[in-house]
């Protein structure tokens, strides 16, 4: 998630409420920027063994950009690389409908059912780089089975990556 303490996340926080307007590299590289604020936590607390969960990440920023328009995915993808790699990606599949009727959706920008859509395209045009281990989890289900399944996924990957060193995202 975009961390709104710092001066970066603080500016994307504006941007993202409308109440300030940027150009779209911009945008994207403030993303950037505020993941990697967090690298040098990161690394260490994998060092002491702690597992992190990290809610969106580097290719939400990518398939947000990318479902711009005028941005193709590798270029998206360059302020991320080298990034700590994640051992997994847990997609969240909720169709685009039945995310706009949960509560606060339109608020901030890009939250528009087309746009959405377009999302949802370059996400899948990610998760054919097999590189990466994605899962998919269908979000639709209730809260109780989407914990149970998710945790189970969670535990499962900490077992088979405990002995393996930390990857870099996209080297």
């Amino acid at each position: 998630p975009i961390d709104r303490t710092t001066e970066i996340g603080q500016l994307i926080s504006s941007y993202l409420g409308r109440e300030k307007n940027l150009e779209d590299h911009t945008v994207h590289l403030l993303f950037s920027a505020n993941r990697w604020e967090h690298v040098p936590l990161m690394k260490e607390k994998l060092q002491q063994g702690i597992t992190i969960v990290v809610d969106r990440y580097a290719f939400s920023g990518v398939a947000f950009t990318s479902a711009k328009g005028n941005f193709c995915l590798n270029w998206c993808k360059q302020p991320d690389v080298g990034l700590p790699k994640p051992d997994v990606i847990l997609f969240l599949q909720l169709s685009p409908k039945a995310a706009a009727e949960r509560g606060d959706f339109g608020h901030e920008r890009y939250e528009s059912s087309a746009f959405q859509e377009k999302v949802l395209q370059s996400f899948y045009c990610l998760m054919e780089d097999k590189t990466l281990n994605w899962k998919t989890v269908d979000a639709s289900q209730s809260i109780e089975d989407l914990h149970t399944e998710i945790k189970s996924i969670a535990e499962e990957t900490i077992q088979e990556v405990q002995d393996t060193p930390l990857g870099e995202l996209w080297k």
